[in-house]
């Protein structure tokens, strides 16, 4: 029978601590909640277009090329709303009917639903970094929050599979790091494209936000190392599930407050 991982073992939770984790998150849930209605109520009508650029076939040079289209424009105040939305629902969930569960697991030292949200939540916020900058083509979109998602769910693999080794294994880790750096790679080529060129560059709170977030991105990913490491109090899983909670908040509250003052405050 498979031993118990020694890097991450056993959490020893009084219900008392548990309780207070589950007001934490009821509170996390309101505000993200107020935030996201805040940003449907007080953003303007912004919107980002949104292309695709399928080839077709060129009768006079009887080639493939390229034919951008746009698909869509995408209302960016209501998107922005949507990651705050989806982090509340999460929250409430796991302090309402998602409790138990929830309590199940972090006394195994794991929480699966911390990273299904991430997959979402977090997947959205690189998407719309990504289009800050100029990501404007779907394909390129999907690939950015597919990749983004995979490290999240590499995240549960990392927990899950440490419950049955002796020693903490990080090939999920590695592999969940390399997946979530590859949408950075792709933003930051748009961004200094944008600088180079000679036409419009991107607003200046963009600045702010790539190195801002890309930083917040890094931290959970230093979080997950410092439980798995025992590192001081991260010895405790607990702990390490309220930062990351309050990560969580401060990331999403950042940019979404960013992308306002930027490009969503009414003029």
């Amino acid at each position: 029978m498979p031993k118990r991982s020694t890097s991450v073992a056993a959490v020893v939770a009084p219900e008392k601590q548990l309780g207070g984790l589950r007001r934490f998150n009821l509170v996390m849930g309101f505000l993200h909640l107020v935030q996201g209605i805040l940003m449907i109520v007080l953003s303007n009508a912004t919107t980002y277009p949104i292309y695709t650029n399928f080839l077709k076939f060129d009768l006079p040079t009887r080639s493939l090329t390229p034919d951008p289209k746009l698909l869509f424009e995408l209302p960016f105040g209501p998107a922005v709303a949507v990651f705050l939305l989806l982090s509340a629902v999460a929250h409430f969930s796991l302090a309402t009917f998602g409790y138990r569960w929830y309590a199940k697991n972090l006394v195994r030292g794991m929480n699966p639903a911390r990273f299904y949200e991430y997959a979402l939540s977090s997947s959205l916020m690189i998407v719309l970094i990504g289009m800050l900058v100029g990501m404007w083509d779907l394909g390129s979109m999907i690939l950015a929050f597919g990749l983004n998602a995979m490290m999240n769910l590499f995240g549960v693999m990392m927990e899950l599979h440490n419950q049955t080794t002796k020693k903490t294994d990080w090939t999920s880790f590695i592999y969940g790091c390399i997946a979530g750096l590859l949408p950075w790679v792709v933003i930051v080529l748009y961004f200094m494209g944008a600088i180079g060129s000679s036409g419009a560059k991107p607003p200046a709170f963009v600045y702010a936000i790539i190195p801002t977030i890309f930083v917040f991105f890094n931290i959970f990913a230093l979080n997950m190392f410092l439980q798995y490491k025992k590192v001081g109090r991260w010895a405790d899983y607990l702990f390490g599930e309220r930062i990351y909670i309050v990560l969580s908040l401060a990331a999403k509250t950042v940019l979404a407050w960013l992308i306002f003052a930027g490009t969503l405050a009414p003029v």
